[in-house]
């Protein structure tokens, strides 16, 4: 009994008396952020696995001690911040995320138009949509996947229509994930449009939410890469790419739009 007791107060000290540099917020994000980590590299094969889980259980153990020895490295202490403004997100749950691609379709800016500016076309070439409604003529309702099976939904408004050259828009006020979107149809000196998207949204748990994203394959730009070729495939053959699985695959546009409806 009494080395139990002694067990279990070692443990406590350990996990109280270890110099705290990140602050109560941060701790949970990252205990549970490496739970999941953790759980999903367990379930995985080879050395990809193995590093999941190693990165898990080091987040588990920042979670639980308070303690990062990266910011033992740069001099950074948020806890301070947290004493000084308990209100205000440290700089590792904030933050901006920028993507920009582009794509060259062999189809007119008139035809590429039309299809993105009926956003409920948009799940058929964005994996990670499930589905866009329109509620009027500006503002839609979207629904999405996102990293560890869950899923977001929120609301966005029109900004900017030019016909045939530019389409934008934006998460309205309240969405757990703020975003915005611009896609420009730029003519090229040969045949065909350049397809130009740029997004940007805050990421729940700033870099730490970007990290995670990463390891599960939610990475934003490989994600807008993917769909831009999704949506060549689409224009120029009627047929979209598959690709989950069969990278080579294909399915027929109407087969598409009736899974999707």
């Amino acid at each position: 009994m009494r080395h139990t007791e002694t067990h279990e107060n070692s443990l406590t000290t350990f996990l109280t008396d270890t110099n705290q540099n990140v602050n109560p917020v941060e701790r949970a994000v990252s205990s549970i952020a490496g739970g999941a980590l953790l759980a999903y590299g367990l379930k995985q094969r080879g050395i990809g696995g193995a590093l999941l889980s190693i990165l898990g259980g080091g987040m588990l153990l920042r979670g639980a001690t308070g303690h990062c020895h990266v910011y033992d490295a740069l001099g950074v202490d948020t806890t301070e911040t947290e004493r000084r403004s308990p209100f205000r997100k440290s700089s590792l749950l904030t933050g901006k995320v920028h993507v920009t691609k582009a794509m060259t379709i062999n189809k007119s800016q008139a035809e590429l138009y039309e299809f993105w500016r009926n956003f409920e076309n948009l799940p058929i070439i964005m994996r990670h949509l499930e589905s866009v409604s329109k509620t009027d003529e500006k503002i839609s309702h979207w629904r999405a996947k996102a990293p560890l099976g869950q899923t977001v939904e929120w609301d966005a408004e029109l900004t900017s229509d030019v016909p045939n050259e530019k389409i934008g828009w934006r998460s309205l006020e309240g969405a757990f994930i703020p975003n915005s979107g611009v896609v420009e149809f730029l003519p090229t000196i040969e045949r065909g449009t350049e397809v130009k998207v740029t997004l940007t949204y805050e990421a729940p748990g700033g870099k730490l939410g970007e990290w995670i994203a990463w390891a599960f394959g939610e990475e934003p730009s490989i994600q807008v890469a993917q769909d831009l070729r999704r949506f060549k495939s689409l224009m120029e053959t009627g047929l979209i790419m598959k690709v989950e699985g069969q990278p080579s695959g294909r399915e027929p546009l109407e087969k598409a739009m009736t899974a999707k409806a």
